[in-house]
């Protein structure tokens, strides 16, 4: 337990109904009755004091307090809440008012949850869910950051920790006490497991980063030839004029990205430069941008001029694939005859003026959504990997296991391959942080708010 208590404003900042000041520490009960002026309510229940400046004796609040003695708290640690009016002027007055009590200070960001994490309230994983549930934009967000936070995920990672550590223990009983007689097949069986665990890491690995997309938020890039209608549906999409629509071509010469919520699912819909043979040294460059977010981009719309159906942009068809959503536009101008298809990919008709098949595209680009991430929020389904953090490490335990694979087969020094399975063993600790994570603490934890 640490020895200094800490304090912060833990609901959102700015004028509310009511703000929440949390304290935690050794002195957090001293704090509670110091400001309150009386013992310390109950435990866990909700009490009604009026809280004024130690020093003065000014009233500051008729609030709420509820009190959280050692272990059962968030932290671990004493707790004390303080729920009061949200104006600033009474947040403002709460918090001097704590700063002159010996021994407390402002809390870091982050502070309240690696204490929770140090007191073995819950692993990394859970820490970081916690992060991504306060940042959780969509539905689908949120349904996966509470899996992790339930510990999902550090339940998949510590159950091959703890297989690995008895496929270890096996394996230097048999280093140890080589001239004993040990039960039959166990190295045998000390193989076999490890085996079965690099399947399962390579299974999970294998899943087209969907917990990655579904955290960061989908890429959609809307590509097309000039004035094929792409400004305008990025306006139709975002309900707001995001982009400038013209009838001159070529106006959209950079980049433009909107973050909207599609069927739960969080996207980023990137309007780019009209494609085709760049008249100046600028119409080039968006155009070079344009195919580079195309590239990069988990969906494509592909956009094709309804006026001119069926004959069909090439600088737009090339980059049409499994990826693409085909879409014909201005079909309130001149009806696209059929088939309404680019190199087999089924298109959908749309007017972005009378509205006409937006809803069809809407179901189609959510399905897709769904498709590419939908499976990491889906609770009979293992959860997804969400960070680069856990990737890495589950790549260099694989690697360490294929390691001890490769040297039992070639006979190798059985110290050596026993140090192989300590080695992945090590990876999986750091996940969760069961091992070594001193020097990533400070990056998970700083990303936090204050007061969280």
């Amino acid at each position: 337990m640490r020895t200094d208590t800490i304090y912060a404003l833990s609901s959102g900042g700015g004028r509310a109904g009511v703000a929440v000041i949390r304290v935690s520490g050794p002195k957090a009960g001293t704090a509670l009755a110091t400001l309150a002026g009386t013992a310390l309510p109950p435990p866990r229940l909700a009490t009604r004091v009026r809280l004024s400046d130690p020093e003065s004796g000014e009233p500051l609040d008729d609030g709420l307090a509820l009190w959280f003695p050692k272990p059962a708290s968030f932290t671990g640690e004493d707790v004390t809440e303080l729920h009061v009016h949200g104006g600033h002027a009474v947040v403002a007055g709460i918090l001097e008012a704590l700063a002159k009590t010996t021994g407390l200070r402002m809390a870091e960001p982050g502070e309240f949850s690696r204490r929770a994490f140090e007191n073995g309230k819950f692993d990394l994983t859970a820490a970081e869910g916690l992060a991504d549930l306060v940042e959780a934009e969509t539905s689908a967000q949120r349904r996966q950051a509470l899996r992790q936070l339930h510990g999902e995920l550090g339940r998949i990672y510590e159950s091959w920790r703890e297989r690995l550590l008895a496929a270890l223990a096996h394996r230097e009983a048999a280093i140890d006490f080589s001239d004993e007689d040990l039960p039959p097949g166990v190295d045998a069986a000390a193989k076999a497991q490890v085996i079965e665990i690099e399947r399962e890491i390579a299974d999970h690995l294998r899943d087209d980063r969907r917990g990655e997309r579904l955290r960061d938020g989908l890429l959609i890039a809307i590509i097309g030839a000039p004035n094929a209608g792409k400004s305008t549906l990025l306006n139709k999409l975002a309900r707001r004029d995001a982009a400038i629509v013209s009838a001159t071509a070529g106006t959209t010469r950079d980049v433009i990205e909107v973050h909207l919520d599609l069927g739960g699912y969080p996207v980023i819909v990137a309007d780019t430069a009209g494609l085709r043979d760049g008249r100046d040294e600028v119409e080039i460059e968006g155009i070079r941008r344009a195919r580079g977010k195309a590239l990069d981009a988990d969906l494509r719309l592909a956009l094709f001029d309804g006026e001119a159906w069926p004959a069909r942009d090439p600088h737009t068809a090339e980059l049409v694939d499994d990826g693409t959503v085909v879409v014909v536009t201005k079909s309130d101008l001149k009806k696209p005859m059929p088939p309404l298809e680019v190199d087999g990919h089924r298109a959908v008709a749309i007017s972005a003026v009378t509205g006409a098949g937006l809803d069809a595209l809407l179901r189609e680009i959510t399905g897709r959504a769904a498709a590419l991430v939908g499976a990491s929020t889906s609770p009979t389904l293992t959860p997804a990997l969400t960070r680069a953090r856990h990737r890495e490490a589950l790549e260099e335990c694989r690697a360490a296991l294929k390691r001890f694979v490769a040297a039992e087969a070639e006979r190798a020094t059985p110290e050596l391959a026993a140090e192989d399975l300590r080695l992945a063993a090590r990876a999986l600790g750091r996940i969760t942080g069961r091992v070594q994570v001193e020097d990533v603490l400070d990056v998970i934890f700083r990303d936090f708010c204050i007061g969280k």
